[in-house]
């Protein structure tokens, strides 16, 4: 069975023949090319560590690690479609009905194993294949290198103290990190933490979610206090000086720590699946202890932060031109960065504020496949097959409005106008969240730059109930498109996608704006608005605040701040906003035990009718556009069942031994 050769295996799958190195490794630049690891690989064997050997040195064990790194998959890249929001935030055009989003909409989480996305991908654990790593193969893997190493650590003799610690960190951190990530779909696991050599027994029971949290949230501490904030500050660092920012360090090993232990607290963990939750309040049931624990690790992060005593800060929200995210001539840093680079030599994404990623080796992948599966493919003024991700109306509606309110409450299973907002249904694009008009394309916005051509018709969006860019089959069926990840300019006119543009996509796993929404919700569980931790002068209240003055949108109201609940509605917008198409949302919801409940398990578009004429879009800004009959239409409810809260193991693996037993319904 594939767990068992992956967890107990054969000799090969660990590389544990006679070389257990890969030893040009040490001396990459995460993120750039793996290729000298493949390039080792194909070394005569003569030429390779000896086990004895292996461990002996830093250049040698760290090459090991290395190995670990390559594994972490590539969300956006792993197919040529790609599919990693499963909430309900986004939808995709019919010809994209095999996508594990539209999988998860008919509740068929088994096409897990079959949809190519970044959950299961079956190649090398030393391939550079963009298509190659998934986590439930490669998590296996690495966990036992992890054993392997820390097995071994007593053999490290000739280097530093430092050295040791860097080592140690990075294998309880990658313990810990490959744990927590299939905790998050599948629930708790067995926690291997001992290495099993080949004739070792499987007989580990499946743990709780909060008893495996345990044991990860125990790895993590050790990391945290065995690594440094920035390798290039340390003397093992130099030889990779200026090409660290994605190695392991204490910061990473915070933030997991903080998110084991939210993950925890969540009402999903401490009350099981269950539906219902919306109406007997139990969405908003945490385990306060483990929310505290949270809020300490989140507090520690960010108290180093605000020091500035972290290479870390909030990537700045100034633009000049936010429609083509043009920043502004006093901007240090770019909101948009986090995402995608264009015509910076391929930089690597993510600026100041992403935390934890993975390489990025085939940063070209950008080209062919990322950047031409978010726009309209009418007339093919965006290359490629019908395969669209979209935004749905739910996730486009809760970016509230500039004052800080949000349009609509949830009441009853509905969605309810809010009276506070000051939202104008015949004026909808007006006055809304900045961040609104960073990340959606909406109605009368201007979508081609360049001379149109062929393509005049299509510069300006008519999104529209009938609109040129509202078919079903290539274009929007929600009213929407959306250009957070990947930049409007992918298109044939504007030619973004081109090799001239360098364009690099990638999207971070954490980043700091994450952080204060975690470290929000953990307070807000305890304490609500005035929530804090004991080591971080912010509460729940000022961190949310704290975001929206990076983008300059109104504080939470007073009447969200006075009630706990309602305080948490925000907190939880704020983070579907914050956050948006970055692939939080299914988990989100999942652990809130919102996944069931209306209106979280529907899918709706946006209809309205034209007043302007056409005229007006290139002399206006589309913002200030007037609409008719502005309404939401249901386009599919997701029918699911407290066997929903968890995806289904794979039934080969269920079978290996009785303990690790399948999940309920499935």
């Amino acid at each position: 069975y594939e767990i068992h050769e992956r967890l107990v295996g054969s000799e090969m799958c660990i590389r544990d023949r006679k070389t257990l190195m890969l030893t040009g490794c040490v001396s990459l630049a995460l993120g750039t090319s793996l290729s000298s690891c493949q390039d080792y690989l194909d070394k005569e064997p003569d030429s390779t560590v000896s086990a004895d050997d292996a461990f002996a040195n830093f250049r040698n064990f760290q090459g090991f690690v290395e190995e670990i790194y390559n594994c972490i998959p590539d969300k956006e890249k792993c197919n040529w479609c790609p599919s990693w929001n499963w909430g309900d935030d986004e939808i995709f055009n019919p010809e994209a009905d095999n996508r594990m989003t539209h999988q998860v909409d008919l509740g068929n989480f088994r096409a897990w194993e079959s949809t190519g996305n970044w959950l299961k991908r079956d190649g090398a654990s030393t391939s550079t294949d963009k298509f190659a790593h998934g986590i439930w193969n490669h998590a296996w893997y690495c966990i036992r290198k992890c054993n392997l190493g820390l097995q071994n650590i007593d053999k490290f003799v000739t280097g530093s103290a430092e050295e040791k610690k860097l080592i140690e960190g990075q294998l309880y951190f990658f313990r810990a990190w490959w744990h927590e990530e299939m905790m998050e779909y599948f629930g708790g696991m067995p926690y291997v933490d001992t290495y099993l050599d080949a004739n070792a027994e499987l007989n580990l029971p499946r743990l709780s979610y909060q008893e495996c949290a345990d044991k990860a949230a125990a790895d993590f501490r050790k990391a945290a206090d065995l690594l440094p904030i920035n390798w290039d500050k340390t003397s093992a660092g130099a030889a990779t000086q200026g090409k660290n920012d994605l190695r392991i360090n204490k910061i990473m090993a915070l933030g997991y720590l903080g998110k084991t232990y939210l993950w925890a607290a969540s009402p999903l963990m401490k009350n099981g699946a269950q539906t219902g939750a919306s109406k007997n309040g139990k969405t908003y049931d945490y385990d306060q202890e483990y929310a505290k624990k949270a809020a300490e690790a989140f507090g520690e992060l960010l108290s180093l932060v605000e020091a500035g005593k972290t290479q870390y800060a909030l990537a700045e929200f100034k633009y000049k031109d936010i429609y083509n995210h043009e920043k502004s001539d006093d901007a240090n840093s770019c909101f948009s960065d986090i995402f995608y680079t264009k015509k910076q030599n391929w930089k690597m994404p993510g600026t100041v504020e992403a935390i934890f990623r993975g390489p990025s080796a085939d940063f070209n992948g950008s080209n062919w496949n990322t950047s031409k599966v978010f726009g309209p493919k009418v007339q093919k003024v965006v290359d490629r097959d019908n395969v669209i991700h979209q935004p749905t109306a739910n996730l486009v509606e809760a970016y509230g409005m500039a004052n800080g309110e949000p349009i609509y409450l949830v009441e009853n299973g509905q969605y309810v106008l809010n009276p506070k907002s000051g939202f104008d249904p015949a004026h909808p694009f007006k006055n809304r969240d900045p961040r609104f008009y960073h990340d959606i394309v909406f109605d009368g916005f201007k979508y081609l730059n360049g001379t149109p051509g062929q393509y005049a018709d299509l510069q300006y969006c008519q999104l529209y109930t009938g609109g040129n860019m509202r078919p079903i089959a290539n274009a929007s069926r929600t009213g929407y498109f959306i250009q957070k990840l990947v930049p409007h300019t992918c298109n044939e006119v504007d030619k973004d996608y081109d090799w001239g543009s360098a364009l690099h996509c990638y999207l971070p796993y954490m980043r700091l704006a994450d952080i204060y929404l975690m470290y929000a919700e953990a307070c807000a569980a305890f304490g609500g608005a005035t929530g804090k931790s004991s080591n971080f002068g912010k509460t729940a209240e000022d961190a949310i605040n704290t975001l929206r003055d990076r983008c300059g949108a109104g504080h939470v109201a007073a009447e969200f701040v006075a009630d706990n609940h309602k305080f948490m509605d925000e907190v939880r917008r704020e983070r579907e906003v914050e956050l948006s198409f970055e692939g939080f949302r299914f988990c989100d919801l999942q652990r809130w035990l919102l996944l069931t409940e209306a209106p979280y398990n529907q899918k709706f578009s946006q209809e309205f009718d034209r007043v302007e004429s056409a005229d007006f879009y290139t002399k206006h800004d589309p913002k200030d556009a007037q609409v008719a009959n502005y309404r939401r239409e249901l386009i599919l409810t997701r029918n699911f069942g407290t066997k929903h809260y968890w995806f289904p193991l794979p039934i080969k693996e269920t079978q290996l031994y009785p303990e690790f037993r399948q999940n309920p319904g499935w």
